[in-house]
């Protein structure tokens, strides 16, 4: 398609949006409930179930650099991008509903082979849906304005199945097995209602053939591209934040249960009153990202927010070891946390918004570079980076458990005091460490809004020189 000059319509920012929704309910499944599920509810060992998804979710960061590959050279009437997000949904939503749903008694295996097929199945929707970022607008700040609405319906359907679960399907009782069933059946269905009704949103503006029709290649050809994709200097920077920022939110996603039972002792209304702040906090960075990017830049709104999120989300933490915070449990403890997570909360989105939109500027160096657009790879390898390290973060928070002596089957308020300090106080100082990461790497990033604007007026000063370069479809 012809990339939008100017504004793009808000229609098509919507729809573009919404496709991310299984994303998010995807990530808020693996990342809050999947873990305390296998462990808690079907009794696996904790180690064993963090190894498993570390598996998958390798595996299928693996995958997807070649969804993002084929899909930049997919050449049909509907474009690169809609095929794909026609066909993948419903394999999601049926390997879904399995996930949740296992038939005969648990075991490594089947949690293994179910987890990467739904997460190879996320990759077949969501790195062509994200690959429309670039290839919609060229804009340094329109991207980010897209990047703020898939944010916002990610975070939207991950926390509508937050609220469901913690007021529908597990209101009393977060170990019920029959409430995860039901979990998982509503989540492919939406999961497949979000991808559908997003392609069918944009069919209309982006359902053209693409304007090269792409070389014949070989597989090693293929693997070539791929790799010198990853071998470019600014994305490299992307892909090292990304690691440290994901696996941070990994461990605080997949953890986040157990503090909420055993450290900060929620009561059933404050998981039903949560979802709500979290929602709040991502508005709040809809409306606070642009303004940020246009003042500072993305590179310095991501270092700026990455530290400010860190500080606001161990602070409780580190009150409540050294006496300075109410008592576990309370009604001022939990409006505490909920002032200090809303801020944390913010600025971690806003970061990570910016580091996304860095992702889609690099497209441009590279097609400088190489003559090649390839915003497919670019969102994949941003993916596996992702991927590979929310399952490290689980990983990570299996060793955690296991380091703080949690035991299998404890309820909230009878665990040992010293188990739960070990457990808090060690997850702060790997936050601590994984937060001050990504300030020092994105530092490094070397793309700013001039040197942006600077090369898209070269490459168009080239593509007026060299008019038919572009090909043809037949």
């Amino acid at each position: 398609m012809t990339p939008i000059v100017g504004r793009v319509p808000t229609r098509i920012a919507l729809f573009n949006g919404l496709g991310s929704v299984a994303y998010g309910v995807k990530d808020n499944g693996f990342s809050t409930f999947l873990l305390i599920f296998y462990n808690q509810v079907l009794g696996m060992d904790a180690r064993l179930v963090s190894f498993a998804l570390l598996i998958a979710l390798v595996f299928d960061g693996m995958i997807d650099p070649v969804f993002g590959h084929l899909s930049d050279r997919t050449y049909t009437r509907w474009g690169r991008r809609l095929p794909w997000l026609y066909l993948a949904p419903l394999p999601l939503a049926i390997a879904w509903i399995f996930l949740w749903s296992p038939v005969g008694a648990p075991s490594f295996g089947y949690l293994l082979a179910t987890a990467i097929c739904v997460r190879a199945a996320v990759g077949a929707c969501e790195v062509p849906s994200s690959a429309l970022v670039a290839e919609i607008t060229r804009d340094y700040d329109e991207r980010t304005r897209i990047l703020r609405y898939r944010y916002l319906f990610a975070w939207g359907g991950g926390l509508l199945m937050l609220l469901l679960a913690y007021g529908v399907f597990l209101p009393s009782n977060m170990l019920a097995r029959e409430g995860y069933r039901e979990f998982g059946i509503a989540g492919g269905v939406l999961m497949l209602a979000s991808v559908l009704i997003s392609a069918l949103g944009q069919h209309s503006t982006i359902a053209h053939y693409p304007a090269k029709v792409p070389a014949k290649t070989t597989l090693r050809g293929s693997a070539a591209e791929i790799l010198s994709c990853f071998r470019q200097p600014a994305f490299v920077v992307v892909l090292f934040a990304i690691v440290a920022a994901v696996t941070s939110t990994g461990i605080t996603f997949s953890i986040s249960n157990y503090l909420y039972l055993f450290v900060w002792q929620f009561s059933p209304g404050a998981f039903r009153l949560y979802p709500f702040l979290l929602f709040a906090s991502v508005i709040g960075s809809f409306f606070l990202a642009g303004p940020m990017h246009k003042r500072w830049g993305k590179r310095d709104t991501g270092i700026y927010t990455a530290l400010v999120g860190t500080v606001f989300w161990i602070a409780p933490l580190l009150l409540r070891h050294f006496g300075f915070w109410p008592v576990d449990g309370s009604n001022a403890a939990t409006g505490s946390l909920f002032f200090f997570a809303f801020f944390s909360n913010m600025a971690s989105v806003i970061s990570s918004i910016s580091i996304w939109s860095m992702v889609a500027d690099v497209v441009e160096v590279s097609e400088q570079q190489t003559g090649r657009r390839e915003e497919g790879t670019f969102a994949a390898g941003a993916f596996f980076a992702s991927k590979c390290s929310t399952g490290l973060g689980i990983f990570v928070t299996g060793f955690l458990l296991s380091f703080a002596g949690m035991p299998q089957g404890a309820k909230p308020g009878m665990v040992d005091a010293a188990v739960v300090d070990r457990l808090a106080l060690s997850y702060a100082a790997i936050v601590t460490i994984l937060g001050i990461t990504v300030a020092l790497i994105l530092r490094r990033f070397p793309i700013t809004r001039a040197d942006h604007e600077a090369r898209l007026a070269a490459l168009d000063a080239a593509a007026r020189a060299d008019p038919d370069a572009g090909g043809m479809h037949p």
